[in-house]
């Protein structure tokens, strides 16, 4: 970038630095240039173009560039803003949580219509004519919380339900407990440090279990491109030869931690789905096993029903 300073205005800027982005082979480069702009100037992308014939000083120019540099080799833009939205909400992030992906958003949407029948049913269990009915309190459990994402989307979206997530990275916790605080669920959202479930005594106390576990398999973690693999936590995404090395031992337990007619949500990866579904049939302890497509109609969560005791 270079010229007479009155030249970069922010409709030049984004222009120039796109078609740079492009060149370079930088992924969604007007996207980029945009979030990597808005983020120095401190505003939002809307105001670039209401104000795209304001100028940049030396000093906005010379932090944007240095943010384009990082881009250019590969740093993904969530890392360099510090924030990603998910399920509308602006999440934290730093290099020790994985970036929450779109694709997630499938998770929690199918969480919320499993706990919504859920409550429906507890609520109607509850009695008829009492104000308000008497229930258990509700408790819902995320294993591998990472940045946080998808258990305070949760636990905005069921304010009747107290959650607790597990992670084994003390890093990620303290960003999922500052996500927390930030959007105003930390007093309903409890994080413990563990691995698995190694933290809790087995006990059917969970309306819900969710959990977006390492599911890459190691051929397909190869053939990631550079800015997953230099940049994201490969513990994160890394899940073994097959992708299952924590999704099969959690599936083995998680039926002891769910109440009857309580629900386990898990996010698996392209073509993982039915071999999945059948880890989970195999317990014996579920009445409903479902898999539910994601918005590019990949089999992308599979939701099982945990079976009521008999009597």
């Amino acid at each position: 970038m270079s010229g007479p300073q009155a030249s970069w205005t922010i409709l030049a800027t984004l222009r120039w630095t796109t078609d740079y982005f492009r060149t370079k082979g930088v992924s969604e480069p007007r996207a980029a240039a945009e979030v990597l702009l808005a983020h120095t100037l401190s505003v939002s992308r809307l105001d670039l173009y209401l104000r795209y014939d304001q100028p940049l000083n030396p000093e906005e120019l010379a932090r944007f560039k240095a943010l384009m540099v990082r881009r250019r080799e590969g740093e993904p833009v969530a890392y360099l803003t510090g924030h990603r939205e998910f399920w509308s909400l602006d999440i934290r992030v730093t290099p020790a949580v994985l970036i929450p992906r779109p694709e997630t958003e499938t998770l929690v949407a199918a969480a919320l219509e499993a706990g919504r029948f859920y409550e429906e049913k507890e609520l109607r269990r509850g009695g008829q004519g009492e104000d308000p009915p008497k229930t258990s309190p509700l408790w819902g459990l995320e294993v591998g919380v990472g940045s946080g994402a998808v258990v305070i989307a949760l636990a905005k979206e069921l304010p009747r339900m107290s959650w607790v997530g597990l992670d084994t990275s003390g890093a990620a916790l303290a960003v999922a407990r500052d996500n927390a605080r930030r959007h105003g669920v930390a007093d309903r959202v409890h994080f413990l440090q563990a691995d698995l479930l190694a933290a809790l005594k087995p006990a059917a106390a969970f309306a819900l279990l969710v959990a977006n576990l390492p599911y890459v398999p190691r051929a397909e973690w190869e053939r990631l491109p550079r800015e997953i693999k230099a940049f994201e936590p490969p513990g994160a995404l890394l899940g073994g030869e097959d992708g299952l090395d924590l999704i099969r031992p959690l599936i083995r337990q998680a039926h002891q931690y769910v109440k009857g007619g309580g629900w386990v949500l898990l996010e698996v990866g392209d073509q993982q789905a039915p071999q999945v579904a059948a880890l989970v049939e195999e317990t014996g302890a579920y009445n409903r096993i479902e898999t539910i497509k994601d918005f590019s109609g990949m089999e992308r969560v599979v939701r099982a029903r945990r079976r009521e005791a008999a009597g």
